[in-house]
C-alpha cells in the first residue's frame, strides 16, 4: 500500500474514532444489575427463565449488560421480589404480579385471574387489548414497570392428601394458594395459605397444610408433594396461563440508552417463548414418572368447578365495586374474553379435541 494512500486510511479512522466512539460508548454503557427471583434454584425451569433472560442480555450486548440472578432467601424472600424492586435494593425482579395483591387487587390479573385466560390469550391481551398500559399504570405506583418474562401454560390443581368430591370437602382445608385464587377458595371454606415454594413441602409434610399447587407436573415432581400426598387433581382453573413478569425499577429503567430498554423488551419475550416451551417439553413426561410412583389423578368434578367459576365472579364483582383500577383490569379482560372465545372454540379448540380423540391412530 502506498504511504499516501495509508495515511489517508489512518486519517479516515482517527476520524471515524474521534466521532464515533464516543457515541458508541455513550449507547453501550457497562452496566451491572441486579435480579432476585421468587423461586428456588431447584425448579430449574422457573429459576432457569431468568437466568436464560440474563444470559441473553449479555449476549446481545457483547456482556456489557450483566445481570446477576439470586435466588430467595440470598437477598429478600421470594414474597418480597417486588418490594426489594420499589425501594431500590435490586434493580430487577423476576416474578408473578399475583404475589402482591396485597399491594393493588389489579395486580392479579398480571398473572392471570381464576377462569380467565389461557397463556397464549394472558399474551395476546398483555400487547394487543391495553393489558400492558393498564397494568403498568399500576405498577408505576410503586415506582416499578414490568415486562412479560415467562408462562407456565395451564396449571395442575394440585395435591391433595385427601379426596375431594364435593364442594362440602373444601370446608377448613388448608391450601397453598397463591393470588385471587385463594380468595375464591375462601368462599366456599377453604383456608387459603400463601407460602414461599421452598417452605411448601415442609407444611405439607408436617400437616399444616392439607394441599398445595404449584405450577404443574415438572416442578411438582421437584417439589416432591408425591410423598406426602398422593391426590394430583386438574385443571388448576385459577392459572389458566401464569404469567410472570420482569419487574423493574421505574428509575433505573429510565436511565437505561432507548437501546438497551429494545434489547431488554425482547430479551424477555424470548425467555417468556422458553419458559412456557420448556414446561410443554417436560410436564407430560414428569407426570407419566409420578403416575407411574403412585400418584392417583383426579379431576375437580362439575359441581366443585361451577361453585367455584360463581364465587369467583361474586369476588370480581365486589372488588370491581371498590377498586377502580382493578375493574379497569377486569372489564378489559372480560371485553378481551368475549372477543377471542367464539373463534377459540370454532379452530382451536375444535383441532386440539380431534387430535387428542384420535391421537392413538397414528
Amino acid at each position: 500500500m502506498k504511504r499516501r494512500n495509508f495515511l489517508k486510511g489512518a486519517g479516515l479512522a482517527a476520524a471515524a474514532g474521534t466521532v464515533a466512539a464516543p457515541a458508541i460508548a455513550q449507547s453501550a454503557p457497562e452496566i451491572r444489575w441486579r435480579l432476585t427471583s421468587s423461586f428456588p434454584k431447584s425448579l430449574d425451569t422457573i429459576f432457569g427463565t431468568a437466568q436464560t433472560f440474563a444470559k441473553y442480555m449479555a449476549e446481545a450486548t457483547d456482556n456489557k449488560f450483566q445481570i446477576q440472578v439470586f435466588a430467595p432467601g440470598e437477598i429478600v424472600g421470594g414474597l418480597q421480589a417486588m418490594d426489594a424492586v420499589q425501594n431500590g435494593s435490586v434493580e430487577c425482579a423476576h416474578t408473578p404480579l399475583y404475589y402482591y395483591i396485597g399491594k393493588e387487587p389489579a395486580l392479579g390479573m398480571g398473572t392471570g385471574l381464576p377462569f380467565s385466560l389461557n397463556a397464549r390469550q394472558l399474551h395476546s391481551w398483555w400487547h394487543f387489548a391495553g393489558g400492558k398500559e393498564i397494568i403498568n399504570e399500576v405498577m408505576g405506583k410503586y415506582n416499578c414497570t414490568s415486562l412479560v418474562c415467562g408462562n407456565s401454560g395451564a396449571q395442575m390443581g394440585g395435591f391433595f392428601r385427601k379426596e375431594i368430591n364435593t364442594v362440602d370437602d373444601l370446608k377448613g382445608l388448608k391450601f397453598r394458594i397463591g393470588g385471587l385464587g385463594g380468595q375464591v377458595l375462601a368462599k366456599l371454606g377453604v383456608v387459603p395459605q400463601q407460602i414461599a415454594p421452598g417452605d411448601v413441602y415442609p407444611a405439607l409434610e408436617r400437616g399444616t397444610l392439607d394441599a398445595a399447587e404449584f405450577v404443574g407436573p415438572y416442578d411438582d415432581e421437584k417439589l416432591g408433594f408425591l410423598k406426602v400426598a398422593k391426590y394430583y387433581y386438574a385443571p388448576g382453573w385459577w392459572e389458566g396461563g401464569a404469567m410472570l413478569h420482569l419487574v423493574v425499577n421505574q428509575e433505573k429503567w429510565n436511565e437505561l440508552p432507548k437501546n438497551y430498554q429494545a434489547i431488554m423488551s425482547q430479551a424477555t419475550e424470548a425467555a417468556n417463548n422458553w419458559m412456557l416451551a420448556k414446561y410443554d417439553a417436560v410436564n407430560g413426561q414428569a407426570l407419566r414418572r409420578m403416575v407411574g410412583a403412585g400418584a392417583e389423578l383426579r379431576t375437580f368434578s362439575p359441581a366443585i368447578m361451577e361453585a367455584s367459576l360463581k364465587a369467583a365472579n361474586e369476588l370480581y364483582g365486589e372488588l370491581s365495586a371498590k377498586n377502580a383500577d382493578f375493574k379497569k383490569a377486569y372489564d378489559s379482560m372480560v371485553a378481551y374474553r368475549n372477543d377471542v372465545l367464539p373463534w377459540w372454540q370454532l379452530n382451536e379448540y375444535a383441532f386440539d379435541t380431534f387430535m387428542i380423540r384420535t391421537r392413538g391412530r397414528a
